[in-house]
């Protein structure tokens, strides 16, 4: 790994007073990328919602957990190949690509007549998801200067966490009231004009100096995809087929990973490994919890789903707000401080969080330690974002930005199917240990995120 710029700026840059986001320079350019997160937010979410209604119709429930394990898998491919893009060609080509691709997927989704049809839709659609990130990112190192760069972040946070309110009320009322289709058929009409705000700042960009090493090989990417969509396959499994499938998948993973993250990720080498292994572990915290909490809310606590899905709404605001405490910070703040903090906030909330197996435990604590957790993840999330950047030359901060997503989709998805298959295994046995299992993974994380954050300043 090329350490050359692993020194610089382990601060904020406050050599120049920050201009707005929305300021004229950068107004068009961020209210694009906002729109394009939201839009991206909005279909993950109100597809979620609106799926057991497609499943139904298309008389595919048994293809239920390839509609969402694929998306995720083939978005590997997407990052990987859209890093190696924007660090030799600039991010627009793979930002339109990925548009384009994105939109594709979900025309063919929208208008399917056949399960297998929108699985194929679901996969275009992930493809371009995934490339659509990337160059996202690559484009904030680009365009803004350091000093806006925690501010554009926290807009992006804010755009998901708009729709995670929202999205799936709103997707319940579409689905009733137009049809399932146009979950997916909508979505189209909206990117085309906001990615079309990009076009003056993607134009006049200059390419950066040539990577001075190669690019990552597509072949561990699709290493990479089939492990993820093995595992998400294998954790809606029971009895012994599971583990023939989760530890295969496993292995697949660890062997595609190791070569497509940066020297060092794996073992926590200071710097930017850690940063990129700090994002994997936090978010495998996160929403390795949130997948299980609605569920013992509802099955040990009584409630309705609508008040579950409150419960998580909470832990929304609480990442929205801290994301927008760290982009108000003042300039020259201690990121590693606000990292090392995040992931405190983190740990407590989780620890919080998993009382929520006991009965007699009120919900409140529960509930406030998700607020906690969520306001640890808006803390790091955005943090991470900008140590990418801010530690990688920018002729790598592509293939550096895609390694930061390609850890946080691999490390979520392995902790989802290592709890989901505990969970389902231990349910039918001892109720408690089938709770406590998933958070017991979910703490794992959060500890190994706390001992990396301490490693994310260089040497």
């Amino acid at each position: 790994m090329n350490t050359s710029n692993t020194n610089a700026l382990p601060r904020d840059d406050a050599s120049a007073a920050p201009e707005s986001i929305l300021g004229p320079r950068y107004r068009a350019t961020t209210i694009g990328m906002v729109a394009l997160v939201s839009l991206t937010a909005f279909e993950a979410l109100a597809v979620a919602a609106a799926m057991p209604t497609v499943a139904a119709a298309l008389d595919g429930l048994s293809l239920y957990a390839l509609a969402f394990g694929g998306t995720l898998a083939t978005s590997v491919v997407g990052m990987t190949v859209a890093g190696r893009w924007s660090d030799r060609r600039g991010p627009a080509g793979a930002l339109w690509r990925g548009l384009a691709c994105f939109v594709a997927g979900l025309l063919l989704a929208g208008l399917a007549k056949t399960m297998p049809m929108l699985i194929v839709g679901r996969l275009v659609q992930g493809l371009g998801a995934g490339a659509l990130s990337v160059a996202l990112y690559v484009l904030v190192g680009r365009q803004y200067p350091e000093a806006l760069r925690p501010r554009i972040f926290a807009a992006f946070s804010a755009g998901w966490v708009v729709p995670s309110l929202v999205g799936p009320a709103l997707s319940g009322l579409v689905v009733e009231h137009l049809g399932w289709r146009w979950v997916f058929l909508a979505v189209p009409v909206l990117a085309a004009p906001a990615a079309w705000l990009l076009r003056p700042a993607l134009a006049s960009l200059t390419l950066p100096p040539a990577p001075n090493k190669p690019g990552q090989s597509a072949h561990w990417a699709i290493g990479a995809a089939v492990g993820v969509c093995a595992l998400y396959l294998g954790a809606h499994q029971q009895g012994p087929g599971a583990a023939l499938t989760v530890l295969p998948a496993l292995a697949l993973l660890l062997a595609s990973t190791w070569r497509l993250l940066p020297r060092g990720t794996l073992r926590g080498v200071r710097g930017l490994p850690s940063v990129i292994g700090l994002r994997g572990m936090a978010a495998a915290a996160f929403f390795g919890s949130e997948a299980f909490l609605p569920l013992v809310l509802s099955r040990e606590h009584g409630l309705s789903p609508s008040w579950a899905g409150a419960a998580l709404s909470v832990g929304a605001l609480g990442w929205f707000f801290g994301s927008w405490y760290q982009g108000h910070r003042p300039a020259g703040a201690d990121r590693q401080a606000i990292v090392r903090r995040g992931c405190a906030l983190l740990g407590l909330g989780v620890a919080a969080t998993a009382t929520v197996m006991w009965p007699a435990m009120p919900v409140a604590v529960p509930v406030i330690g998700w607020a906690c957790t969520g306001l640890g993840m808006g803390l790091l999330y955005a943090s991470l974002s900008l140590l990418t950047l801010s530690l990688s030359p920018p002729a790598e901060q592509g293939r550096n930005s895609a390694a930061l997503q390609l850890c946080e989709a691999v490390a979520v998805a392995t902790a989802l199917a290592v709890g989901g298959s505990l969970f389902a295994l231990l349910l039918t046995r001892a109720a408690l240990l089938a709770y406590a299992a998933p958070f017991a993974i979910s703490l794992l994380c959060a500890s190994v995120a706390a001992w990396l954050a301490r490693r994310t300043a260089s040497a």
